[in-house]
């Protein structure tokens, strides 16, 4: 991990939350804007910061285009989303172009974009909040290993911002402990484990029939409660590090409803993961 890439996650442990506009993190005074901003990008390329943003003009995508071309008819889209397609598909438009609500514009919008049903350029996207991943958590937590040539220089708010982290994510993780102990051991075992899950995966994909290519959708409808999405997402990545899985992109999007898409995983770089091969 780069100096920028850390120090901007340390940066946002001084924040409520994890939490905070992108235009408050402040790396250094010698870092410029465009230095931090490289290196939010690289962390939500390795989903350790996600972000909200706005779209200020975009435009139909080739998906896009061949969804409208099959008619109004039973498409997987709300009548919202099907007439901000059907207004930008002659051309670039903006966000007020689109005649639907000012208040329900950005979700729309994003929402088509994460589909693939319509692109906009970078330039036309403008970030908002970033926070801290629970896989940026986890990463913090347990992954990071700072040895090696070269030197970090940090400040001592960083520093114990990076304490206070450990101290409060290790103190709830002591009370979870707890709190579990005090559970009857068959009521504390109705929650899947990591070998649970993936039997779970095995078993779907063989019911279903889905050929070793099951869609997350499936799984989160079976093991959602007792387990909660952050929990499913923690195991999942899990596995697939110790090769007993493969989490695959999205391609056709339109294929799915919103709300099984949106069961997905979002990646900040390319579609969401989506379907589960077991390897």
């Amino acid at each position: 991990m780069e100096t920028n890439e850390l120090k901007f996650l340390l940066k946002l442990l001084g924040f409520e939350g994890y939490r905070v506009l992108l235009s408050k993190i402040k790396l250094s005074a010698t870092t410029s804007a465009a230095e931090r901003d490289r290196a939010f990008r690289k962390l939500c390329d390795r989903g350790f910061v996600d972000c909200s943003y706005d779209v200020s003009k975009f435009k139909i995508a080739p998906p896009g285009k061949f969804l409208l071309e099959q008619g109004s008819g039973e498409l997987p889209l709300t009548d919202q989303e099907f007439r901000v397609l059907q207004e930008c598909a002659k051309s670039a438009i903006t966000p007020a172009e689109t005649g639907i609500p000012a208040e329900d514009r950005q979700a729309v919008i994003q929402n088509l974009a994460d589909r693939g049903l319509i692109q906009f350029k970078a330039k036309d996207k403008k970030i908002k909040e970033v926070w801290l991943t629970s896989q940026g958590k986890e990463y913090l937590l347990h992954e990071y290993d700072p040895r090696g040539a070269g030197t970090i220089t940090l400040t001592k708010t960083m520093l114990a911002d990076y304490l206070q982290f450990l101290r409060q994510t290790l103190s709830f993780s002591k009370f979870e402990v707890e709190q579990t102990a005090t559970v009857p051991r068959q009521e504390a075992a109705h929650k899947p484990n990591e070998e649970d899950v993936f039997k779970t995966i095995v078993d779907l994909d063989r019911r279903l029939r889905t050929r070793n290519y099951l869609p997350i959708f499936y799984v989160r409808d079976e093991l959602q409660p007792p387990l909660s999405r952050e929990d499913l997402d923690r195991v999942l990545y899990r596995l697939e590090e110790k090769d007993k899985i493969e989490l695959r992109a999205i391609e056709e999007a339109w294929r799915y409803s919103n709300e099984e898409f949106n069961a997905g995983i979002p990646q900040r770089a390319g579609s969401r993961l989506f379907f589960i091969k077991v390897t």
